[in-house]
């Protein structure tokens, strides 16, 4: 997939629009997702094949990061510095995560398909965040 469809999203009349819903989106997503960690630590950690312990930490960073990027979104223009450490924390979770597959974790089936697929997930969002605040930079 090219991301030329991708960039063309993220330019849109209103750039600041899309990065705005581009953060919501990656906020709603993440701090599900952190929940369901917190709440869930001990059937999701047998179920991935990861500690119970790290599965509760990592849904209780996750979900204060996502009311974090939530608040980001909020705001009517999202300010470049924050938004940039955003999408910069996007890139490290994605590769801490698929190295964290060959290095330290030794998870069951389901990991193994989860992990990646979250990865590319939180990658996804930090490409939308940083097309959208190209085009927003651009327009300006």
């Amino acid at each position: 997939m090219s991301a030329t469809p991708l960039a063309g999203f993220a330019r849109n009349r209103a750039p600041q629009t899309a990065l705005r819903r581009f953060l919501a989106l990656d906020s709603v997503v993440t701090t599900a997702n952190g929940l369901a960690y917190a709440a869930f630590s001990t059937p999701l950690g047998r179920l991935l094949g990861v500690g119970q312990g790290l599965v509760l930490g990592l849904g209780i960073l996750l979900a204060v990061y996502g009311a974090g990027v939530g608040w980001l979104a909020s705001r009517r223009q999202p300010p470049v510095l924050p938004v940039k450490l955003v999408i910069e924390t996007n890139y490290a979770w994605a590769v801490l995560s698929l190295a964290s597959l060959a290095l330290w974790f030794e998870p069951t089936t389901a990991g193994l398909l989860w992990i990646p697929v979250q990865a590319l997930t939180v990658a996804g969002f930090a490409v939308l965040q940083q097309f959208a605040l190209r085009a927003g930079s651009a327009a300006q």
